[in-house]
């Protein structure tokens, strides 16, 4: 079981309409970063998990429960809706504003003070990992690791048609794999990475793999290792590097160059710079 929760954080997957702002990285869904990773910006979302030894610089608003977990750093304010826990080691620069009850580990620093409506309890919490594997068994109602296994697929697998079967009532969380960083020039993830419909997002994307999935706009180039896939109606602020393919659907806009080894290209798309495929190009036309 543990295992397929290791392998379900090392996966990036971005939801629907997710905004990267100037200073927040925005989601209506609930955020889940993995250990060491450092973002240079703020977490909006649902419930907001930040696993261990993790620098975040700014604020986090959660409209459900915060979870930080041990030796993280914020470099900011931490404001939730409802419980919050803080592990071992956290310090938070900021204030830290909780409308429910708050679980707090040993030697947590809070440089601004803190507020809490509910019941305070000074204990170390459950780690972030352990959570989330109770959270599968729990509310989920999964207790067997091929079930685990089967709904994690389901949720954030590659095949298409396992994402078009996943059932819909299951919301996908904005998810950070570990040792990711996040800042003003780049959004680096070290494997695959699934940007949802709709996203808006500022940075140079660079991963192992990359989907851009609808009507997404990405002010910034885009650099996978692997594989590419841009689909309708998306526009990007720059150029697209794959390091084997990449594939542009019809209405897809790239305002810079694209660099592959061979490249799918529908003929409705757009792309303003210089086409580079050593191993050709092939034209998709609506039947």
């Amino acid at each position: 079981m543990e295992s397929s929760v290791h392998d379900w954080l090392q996966q990036c997957t971005l939801p629907d309409e997710t905004e990267l702002q100037e200073h927040t990285l925005k989601t209506d869904q609930s955020i889940v970063i993995g250990d060491r990773c450092k973002i240079d910006f703020g977490l909006q979302g649902k419930d907001v998990i930040v696993c261990e030894l993790c620098t975040i610089n700014g604020n986090i608003h959660a409209d459900g429960d915060i979870r930080v977990d041990n030796w993280c750093v914020i470099h900011g304010d931490v404001i939730t809706q409802s419980d919050a826990y803080l592990g071992e080691g956290v310090k938070i620069h900021g204030r830290l504003i909780v409308r429910g009850d708050l679980d707090i580990g040993d030697n947590v620093q809070i440089e601004k003070g803190f507020e809490a409506r509910g019941w305070i309890s000074i204990r170390n919490p459950l780690p972030v990992i352990a959570y989330i594997m109770l959270y599968l068994v729990t509310m989920l109602g999964l207790d067997k690791e091929d079930e685990i296994d089967e709904f994690l697929n389901n949720l954030f697998g590659d095949d298409e048609d396992e994402e078009q079967d996943a059932p819909e009532e299951k919301s996908i969380p904005l998810m950070i794999p570990p040792t990711s960083v996040i800042n003003m020039e780049v959004f680096s993830v070290p494997k695959s990475m699934v940007i949802g419909t709709g996203c808006r997002l500022h940075g140079n994307i660079r991963a192992g793999a990359i989907a851009v999935m609808e009507m997404s706009t990405i002010f910034g180039s885009i650099r996978a290792d692997d594989a590419v896939s841009i689909r309708e109606g998306t526009v990007v602020h720059g150029n697209v590097t794959g390091g084997k393919s990449v594939v542009i659907s019809q209405g897809v806009h790239v305002l810079g160059d694209v660099n592959c080894a061979h490249l799918t290209l529908h003929e409705d798309a757009r792309i303003d710079g210089m086409i580079r495929a050593p191993e050709g190009v092939r034209i998709e036309r609506n039947v």
